[in-house]
């Protein structure tokens, strides 16, 4: 059934069916700024903000992944879109498995090392995780207050294999989180013919959502593991994936081609859950937004 928080998308946005909202992983990524794709007169942080939701209804933040949100910043975000405008953030870093630069952690909470120092997230003493959860869910609970947070995406990194480990670690993030999470798995061994079903049913009696991805190397595995919500990330297709840096691994630009075979298993997956989150990663000037709107074009299609 249709969520409570479903509305009509802003103006100037594709018809996609009722329940899918398409969009970006960011809105503030560089490459996007410099493109020429935000209109003189919205090109500061309000402006970006304001037109981005007045094309479409859901934004992934990403920042979060790299610096604890701020609530000063979340309330902004809530006043510069409109009702109805959903935002899915990212988690910070050490929560989901990943290292952390030590300047990236309040300077209270710092192991005595240089800024630059890079910090295994299991190298973290409980009580700093603990404190960095709360301050984390302080940060973002002016979106959940506004009914704004849709769910804290938890991409977990390529080396963690399916076990006992990586479950624990799923359940804490559950815990942590205060709002719902969603799960986002890069290891190929979540993937595998004896796996996936023991990974589905896990994350299905957690009414945790599956994120199902286009990228090399992984299957593009869509799932309904909630009933509230599913998402899809594209983090395009370049050959630098897994080696290359960050701006080349995800540089790449979707064709239609490419995108189409995606429209069937989307509306799938509308059928079995509320909201559907079509998000696109591919950082390459204005490519991620140019493939959303692509997509929003295909699934408006009859």
């Amino acid at each position: 059934m249709p969520s409570p928080h479903t509305t009509e998308p802003p103006t100037g946005q594709m018809d996609a069916p009722a329940g899918i909202l398409v969009g970006t992983c960011s809105w503030t990524d560089p490459a996007l700024v410099s493109s020429g794709w935000y209109p003189p007169g919205h090109r500061d942080a309000e402006g970006r903000l304001r037109h981005y939701a007045s094309r479409f209804s859901v934004v992934e933040t990403d920042s979060t992944y790299y610096a604890l949100p701020s609530a000063r910043n979340s309330r902004l975000w809530v006043e510069r879109t409109p009702e109805g405008f959903t935002f899915d953030v990212k988690a910070f870093a050490p929560f989901t498995g990943h290292p952390v630069r030590a300047r990236a952690l309040p300077p209270e909470l710092r192991p005595p090392v240089p800024p630059h120092t890079l910090i295994r997230a299991d190298e973290l003493p409980g009580d700093t995780t603990h404190e960095l959860w709360r301050r984390f869910r302080s940060g973002v609970e002016p979106l959940r207050a506004a009914g704004r947070l849709t769910s804290v995406l938890c991409q977990f990194p390529p080396w963690l294999a399916p076990g006992p480990r990586a479950y624990d670690l799923i359940e804490r993030c559950r815990e942590n989180a205060g709002v719902p999470i969603s799960a986002e798995f890069r290891n190929p061994g979540w993937f595998s013919e004896t796996q996936l079903p023991n990974t589905l049913a896990h994350l299905t009696r957690r009414d945790i959502p599956w994120v199902a991805v286009d990228a090399p190397g992984l299957p593009p595995a869509a799932h309904a593991t909630s009933s509230r919500l599913s998402v899809i990330r594209f983090h395009g297709r370049s050959p630098s994936w897994g080696t290359g840096s960050k701006e080349a691994r995800y540089r790449y630009r979707y064709g239609p081609d490419e995108l189409e075979p995606w429209v069937p298993r989307i509306r799938a997956l509308a059928r079995h859950t509320a909201r559907v989150h079509v998000l696109f990663n591919n950082c390459c000037a204005d490519a991620a937004v140019r493939a959303a709107e692509t997509m929003s074009a295909l699934l408006a299609a009859v």
